[in-house]
Parts: structure tokens; sequence; C-alpha cells
């Protein structure tokens, strides 16, 4: 299975694409869409949603992942990250890719062993996870972290969508599940 996964910004998306056998995770590519710091929004949310499509084009996975946003202090930073996001997701439905979210936190967590992690943390582990001869770029490893979550979550989506129909019509009551 090949994964992408995307780290959205409005100056720089990253991405990476992984390939996932099993237990197994296998490099493929890294990189970012670059849209600069200036010039309208219309003309760069274009450049994210074609170098997104590009990627996709290129290495055809088999669906995505994408870093959740977070609110940060300053909200008009937050609106137009959303729409970097929303730019890079609709290139990803497009192409008929199901895409998952997690949080910073989830990737650091699953990259890392815990949330509080710093970016060269991540970079570091991404490079010893998937065997690297060198760093990423900051950019291209928060994406690669997002693939490499995603990975790890999979398995446990699949089962817990197994399940699902069993669990039908149960409900909790004092933290236990009765029927």
């Amino acid at each position: 299975m090949i994964i992408l996964g995307i780290d959205p910004g409005l100056r720089t998306t990253g991405f990476g694409v992984i390939e996932k056998h099993g237990n197994k995770l296998r490099y493929i590519a890294s990189g970012t869409v670059k849209t600069g710091s200036e010039g309208q929004l219309p003309p760069r949310l274009k450049i994210i949603l074609q170098g997104v499509s590009e990627i996709v084009g290129t290495y055809h996975p088999d669906c995505a992942a994408i870093e959740k946003v977070f609110v940060n202090v300053n909200p008009q930073s937050t609106l137009l990250l959303g729409q970097a996001r929303g730019a890079a997701i609709c290139a990803l439905v497009h192409a008929d890719l199901s895409v998952a979210e997690y949080t910073a936190l989830q990737v650091k967590q699953a990259v890392t062993g815990h949330g509080k992690a710093a970016k060269e943390q991540v970079q570091e582990m991404v490079a010893r996870l998937l065997s690297l001869p060198g760093l990423p770029g900051t950019d291209a490893a928060d994406a690669l972290g997002v693939a490499i979550c995603h990975a790890n979550s999979i398995d446990a989506l699949a089962m817990l969508g197994a399940l699902a129909p069993q669990l039908q019509g149960l409900r909790m009551k004092r933290g236990r599940l009765v029927g």
C-alpha cells in the first residue's frame, strides 16, 4: 500500500510518500510544494492544488493522510492555513483518494513516542524509521510523519471496522459494555 502524507502550509506544503508492506515501511519520495510568501491568495492556493495533484499523478498513492489545522495565536494565520489545507484536500479527493486526518500531537506520538517532540526529534525518528541516509527537511519530515502515523493506524482502523457490526446495539454503563 502506498501512502501519501501531507503537511499543509500556505508558503510551503510538505509531502511524503511511503510504502507499507505488512509491518515494514519503505521510503519512496518526499519534498515540498512552494508558493512563496508574496502574492494574492487564490494563485497560491492554485499552486498547492496543482502541486498535490501532480504528486498524486506521479506516485499513485492508495490513500492519503493530512495534518489537521491547530488554532494558533493569530486567527488570520489559522484561517489562511485552513485554506491551504482545503486546497490540498480538494486535490486528494478529486483523485478519489480516501483522506485520513491526524493532529500534530497524534503524528508526534506515532513517530517519536511522545506528543511534545521537537521538530528535530521528528526529523531524526523519520530518518531512522525509513532508513534514510540523511535528515529530510522539516516540512517533508512532518509529511512523512503523517504518512507513518497513518500506516500505523491502518491496521487498528481495519480491526475496528470489522468489529463494528458486532458492537451495534451495545452501550456503556459504568465503564462496561452492556447489551
